[in-house]
């Protein structure tokens, strides 16, 4: 059992992770709003995260590179559905919508995991976790507040839906891969491939790469384009995945994982602040919903994970904090 000092700082990396990752998309519009393609600002985060990450992946795999090599294909698989598609998306969907509703709407993420969950593994839902995604959808409805008078793009709904999709990937293959490669490993692998794809597919035109080397807005300064790059890639991807991994290994994988849906609420309220983006209350009411939903699901989850003394018997490498863009 780990001491209240060990704890609070496990807490207090848990925390950071969060925060970072809720800066990504006040990085991100900076570069798309001045050209950039939501795909070439993924390779710039995902490129050099992985490359800072290469040494602390390759430390942690010292002897056990052949778990790195059965697990290529399910390296990749994360890569395309977990990162790519999840950011990318994300990225296009806040081009159209508010960040702290993009953001809501892909925490529906929980929905797909639990419809795939049953439909690939036979695992029926039980009450709390149907109650839960019931509350969650029923919360959308509030965040699009389709009665009133904001009315939310439908382009960047569907957008922030199919990061949804990619977000439950994320979640699903984080949990079904061999609990034997190490979490900082799996993060910078799937970094990798996701800069390489979206590269490969950017050379032969299928997705757009454009980039603007010129000045940017941040903050509403104009800056040079390498300060949001720095960002996304140093601080929302590097300092949030090592934090979050450093901190969930303190606290285990269950409270990790509660402690980082605040990722929403710093995200909301750094969009507030910075770019004076605030939801309007039945939206924010809606989101309540979305992250009362999500907590539902994951207390049905804790209900049915096996203890020995108090510790989760899956090891807690398994998982990472990461629960938004």
């Amino acid at each position: 059992m780990h001491s209240r000092p060990v704890v609070g700082l496990g807490l207090v990396l848990v925390l950071l992770s969060a925060l970072t990752f809720a800066t990504s998309p006040i990085f991100a519009r900076s570069l798309i709003d001045a050209g950039w393609s939501p795909e070439a600002a993924v390779i710039a985060r995902v490129s050099v995260g992985a490359l800072v990450l290469a040494v602390p992946s390759a430390i942690a795999l010292r002897g056990r590179w052949s778990v790195l090599r059965r697990n290529l294909a399910a390296i990749g698989l994360f890569g395309v559905l977990g990162v790519a598609t999840a950011q990318v998306c994300f990225f296009y969907a806040i081009r159209y919508l508010p960040i702290g509703v993009a953001l809501l709407v892909e925490h529906l993420a929980v929905v797909p995991v639990v419809l795939w969950m049953w439909l690939a593994y036979g695992q029926r839902p039980r009450r709390l976790t149907v109650a839960g995604a019931v509350v969650a959808v029923l919360g959308l409805v509030f965040v699009l507040d389709l009665t009133g008078a904001t009315r939310m793009d439908p382009v960047g709904v569907l957008w922030a839906l199919a990061a949804a999709v990619g977000l439950a990937g994320y979640f699903v293959l984080s949990e079904r891969i061999d609990g034997e490669l190490p979490a900082v490993a799996l993060a910078t692998g799937g970094m990798a491939v996701a800069a390489v794809v979206l590269g490969l597919l950017g050379a032969i035109g299928l997705v757009p790469l454009n980039v603007n080397f010129g000045e940017v807005s941040f903050l509403g300064q104009p800056t040079s384009w390498l300060v949001p790059v720095a960002g996304l890639s140093l601080v929302t991807a590097v300092v949030s995945y090592l934090t979050g991994i450093a901190g969930t290994r303190i606290l285990g994988a269950r409270l990790a994982s509660f402690v980082g849906l605040i990722e929403v609420v710093f995200a909301v309220l750094i969009a507030w602040l910075v770019l004076a983006e605030l939801p309007t209350l039945v939206q924010l009411f809606g989101g309540v919903l979305i992250v009362g939903g999500v907590v539902l699901v994951r207390l049905d989850e804790l209900r049915g994970v096996p203890t020995v003394g108090g510790v989760d018997l899956p090891s807690p490498e398994k998982a990472t904090t990461r629960s938004g863009p």
